[in-house]
C-alpha cells in the first residue's frame, strides 16, 4: 500500500514539474497607438456620427472641426423609446447664448420639436425616437467654442457637449 501511494505522489509531482520555458506565453502583446481625434485640415468635409440611447446620453462630448468646414451630422438614437416620451434631437448654439434660458424657453416649444423663437441656434436636426436618426449638413462657424445640446425636456443638463472650431 505505502509503494502504491509513493509511485502516486511521484506521478504527481513528476507532472507538476517540467521545463520552464514551457510556462512561458505563446504570443505577445502590442501596444496598439490610437489616433483620436485627428483632423485633416486640408479636408474640407467632414463627417460626424452621435449616437443618443434611452439614458440621455450622447456618445460624443466633444467634437472637433475647422473653420469653413462643411460638415456632416448624423444623430442616431439606439434606444428603443419613441420620440414623445425619450425624444432627442442636436441644436447647436451660438457663442455667449444663455443655456439655462434657452432651455427652459425649448421645453415649452412642444409644437416646434422643443426649438424655441430666436436666434440663438445655429443648426439643429430633428428630434427622434428610438431607431431613428436625422442627418444635416451645415458649414462650420468661425472659430470658437459652441455648446451643443439636446433640448427634450430634462435632458440638456445630461446632453451637451462643445464643438470646438479651430
Amino acid at each position: 500500500m505505502k509503494k502504491i501511494n509513493i509511485v502516486i505522489l511521484l506521478i504527481i509531482v513528476i507532472s507538476c514539474g517540467g521545463n520552464p520555458d514551457n510556462n512561458k506565453n505563446k504570443f505577445e502583446y502590442k501596444k496598439i497607438e490610437k489616433k483620436e481625434g485627428v483632423l485633416d485640415k486640408k479636408s474640407k468635409e467632414t463627417v460626424i456620427i452621435i449616437n443618443s440611447n434611452d439614458l440621455m446620453k450622447f456618445d460624443k462630448n466633444e467634437l472637433r472641426v475647422f473653420e469653413g468646414q462643411k460638415i456632416t451630422l448624423t444623430l442616431n438614437h439606439t434606444g428603443k423609446m419613441s420620440k414623445e416620451i425619450m425624444g432627442h434631437n442636436f441644436v447647436l448654439l451660438k457663442k455667449n447664448t444663455d443655456l439655462n434660458d434657452f432651455a427652459q424657453r425649448a421645453m415649452l416649444a412642444r409644437e416646434n420639436e422643443y426649438i424655441p423663437d430666436g436666434d440663438e441656434t445655429i443648426v439643429y436636426t430633428n428630434l427622434i425616437g428610438g431607431g431613428e436618426s436625422d442627418t444635416i449638413t451645415f458649414t462650420a462657424p468661425e472659430k470658437g467654442s459652441y455648446t451643443y445640446i439636446c433640448t427634450f425636456p430634462g435632458h440638456y443638463g445630461l446632453m451637451k457637449g462643445i464643438l470646438i472650431v479651430s
